[in-house]
This record gives C-alpha cells, sequence and structure tokens, in this order.
C-alpha cells in the first residue's frame, strides 16, 4: 500500500461510485484505458480484487468496500482539515453538501441566500429528494447534513427541529370545498386526491391520519413533484395535502386554495439531522447554527413563515 497515490485513491472512489471505467472516466476527464490502468495498479498494491464486473456494471469485492470506506474517511478528514486551516486564517470555505426533503426545496434556497453571500468561499450541493432516499444518503453518510420532515426511526443520530412545516389541504379555487368556510373531515371521504408516491413523509403523515378517522383515501393520481401536483390541482384532477410553505409564491389570486379543514393542518417539522459520531465540518456546524439562529427570521422576512 506504500506504494498507492493519492490520485489513484480518487480515480478508485469515483468508478466505485459510478460502477463503470467509462463513466468514471466522463466524471473525471481522462481515457477509460488510464482509469483501467491506475485500477490495476491499485488492485496490485491491495493485492485482492477489488471489482468483479457482472454485465457491464461493476460491483465491489469486500476489499473493495472496506477501500471504500478508507477512501471516503480520507477524504473527509482532509477536506475538515481544509476548512479548519480556513477557519484558523478567518476564513470560511469549503463545500457543504446538504440533502433536504422535496417540501424544503421552497425554503432551503432562500436561507442559502442570505448565508452564501455571507461566505462566498463556501460551495454548496444540495439535493432536493423524498424521505426514503434521504434515508439512504444518511445511511451511506454522503452529506453533511440532512433536512428531512421526520425523524428518522431505528437510526443513531442527532435531531434537531428548526421550523414548522404545517401540512394543509389543498383544493382547486373552483371546487365545491373552496366555498365552504369549515369542512368536517369526513367531506374528504371518497373525494379524488392526488398524493406524492409512496414512500413520501407527506403521503404516510395524511394515510396516518385518515386511517385513525377511517377516512377513505381514493387516490385519483400519483405524482413525484410538487409543483405538478399543483398544476393538477389547478386543473380540476382533485384535492391534496401538501405543505403550506408550497402556497408561499401563490398569492391571493392564485388558482390552488387551502381549506380550512377539521384536523389540519398537521403539525410537523422540519429537521437538521446528522450521524452521532459524525464530526461535523467547520462548514456544516456555520450552517447548522445559522439555521438554528437566523433561520425562521429569514424565512419571515421573504414572507414563508
Amino acid at each position: 500500500m506504500k506504494q498507492v497515490t493519492f490520485h489513484q485513491l480518487k480515480v478508485f472512489e469515483v468508478t466505485a461510485r459510478r460502477g463503470s471505467f467509462t463513466r468514471a472516466a466522463e466524471e473525471l476527464f481522462l481515457t477509460q484505458p488510464t482509469v483501467s490502468i491506475q485500477m490495476k495498479q491499485l488492485t496490485k498494491a491491495v493485492g485482492l480484487p477489488l471489482f468483479e464486473q457482472v454485465g457491464k456494471r461493476l460491483y465491489l469485492t469486500e476489499a473493495g468496500k472496506e477501500l471504500l470506506d478508507t477512501c471516503q474517511d480520507i477524504f473527509e478528514r482532509l477536506s475538515q482539515f481544509e476548512m479548519v486551516v480556513s477557519d484558523l486564517q478567518g476564513l470560511k470555505k469549503g463545500q457543504l453538501r446538504i440533502s433536504a426533503i422535496t417540501t424544503a426545496k421552497y425554503a432551503i434556497p432562500r436561507l442559502l441566500g442570505p448565508f452564501c453571500q455571507q461566505y462566498p468561499g463556501i460551495d454548496v450541493a444540495l439535493i432536493v429528494t423524498n424521505h426514503e432516499h434521504i434515508l439512504e444518503r444518511l445511511r451511506d453518510n454522503l452529506d453533511d447534513l440532512y433536512i428531512p420532515s421526520q425523524v428518522p426511526e431505528n437510526m443513531d443520530v442527532h435531531c434537531h427541529p428548526f421550523l414548522d412545516n404545517p401540512l394543509v389541504v389543498l383544493a382547486s379555487r373552483n371546487h365545491p370545498l373552496a366555498r365552504e368556510p369549515y369542512v368536517p373531515l369526513e367531506r374528504l371521504n371518497n373525494e379524488s386526491f392526488i398524493m406524492r408516491e409512496p414512500g413520501s413523509g407527506t403521503r404516510q403523515a395524511v394515510e396516518q391520519l385518515f386511517e385513525a378517522h377511517n377516512i377513505s383515501i381514493r387516490v385519483r393520481l400519483e405524482l413525484g413533484s410538487n409543483e405538478a401536483i399543483k398544476q393538477a390541482i389547478a386543473g380540476g384532477l382533485g384535492i391534496s395535502v401538501l405543505s403550506r410553505h408550497c402556497m408561499a409564491l401563490e398569492g391571493q389570486a392564485g388558482q390552488v386554495v387551502i381549506l380550512n379543514v377539521e384536523g389540519f393542518p398537521i403539525e410537523r417539522h422540519w429537521h437538521i439531522v446528522y450521524p452521532k459520531g459524525k464530526h461535523l465540518s467547520v462548514v456544516a456546524r456555520t450552517f447548522f447554527n445559522y439555521l438554528q439562529s437566523d433561520g425562521k427570521r429569514v424565512l419571515e422576512e421573504t414572507a414563508l413563515v
């Protein structure tokens, strides 16, 4: 292993992540033969196969999995060292990686704006996805911070609520229920619903509430995007339950309105989550403190709370 170079480890990490010499070469701006040669040299130095090929895809062997864990630890520690040095110099520089639940896409970019203005040396990578994918990324320790809408179960994590995320019932302005000042929950029985995909935290919360009150959900349409759901509501395809933050930019004359339904809003929160035992980088800790101290104020100033 003394003959192994940092460059070889970087090529290995990308190859393992992409599952292909060709895709790794594209990401690294190298030729495919160059990547193959680097991996042959690394395999020889380790003394055990690192990959096995099934069809066109590469899979890690046990030795490969161990080496990948080691590489990720090395890269993360070097990144933290870089940021600590910058902090000691009175600067805030480095990369911030965040995974956020889909509903948070209406708020997190607005929170990032002032933060990045304050720390222009920080580069941000924001992944917006559903609850299941956030848990997958959390298990694989792919990001610095995670922002789900519910506390991860059976996972050893630090979890800090930082902002309300109420779920409300939405309908077209022309829907019959939109003319009623108050809607009893049973009136939603057998209404046509437009729902997020299975695995969505919002869908799980709605199903739990309706099941507790024997309300039958008739799912007319499943969509993986809140914006697509709002368009479907406006088109008269049914009603839905989404985060109130989805309505932030609708205005008073929008085609979608919030119904005053019994039992709503469902009170939920966005959380800041990271694995226990994980040492937050200087940049991640700075953003964590910013969310807790200034997050609500920033969103109030931009009319999102």
